[in-house]
């Protein structure tokens, strides 16, 4: 059972920074592609930025040039660093294998207050 576990999200303040970890259980962590989408109240979940195995990434562009994705394949742990954070940023943020076939974390709660 691949468990993802989302932590680092919190309340701040519009173009402000922070940095989601999340940590995946698998053994075969390194060989997937990982993704973080996110999801706000009455919204569908979407994605948000996506990593290769040969760390190739692309991100949605509400959010290109702001927030940056990188992995740690030797800890199991995917991160987003985001920058300049806008209210519209507000959302739960999981993580996820890209296309998301692992079961869902309970994901991190992010707020921008304007």
């Amino acid at each position: 059972q691949v468990q993802l576990v989302e932590s680092g999200g919190g309340l701040v303040q519009a173009g402000e920074s922070l940095k989601l970890s999340c940590t995946c259980s698998t053994n075969v962590f390194a060989l997937r592609s990982m993704a973080w989408y996110r999801q706000a109240p009455g919204k569908q979940r979407d994605l948000v930025a996506e990593i290769s195995r040969t760390y190739t990434k692309n991100y949605a562009d509400s959010v290109k040039g702001r927030f940056i994705i990188s992995r740690d394949n030797a800890k199991n742990i995917l991160y987003l660093q985001m920058n300049n954070v806008k209210p519209n940023d507000t959302a739960i943020y999981y993580c996820n294998s890209r296309p998301g076939t692992f079961p869902w974390g309970p994901g991190t709660q992010v707020t921008v207050s304007s």
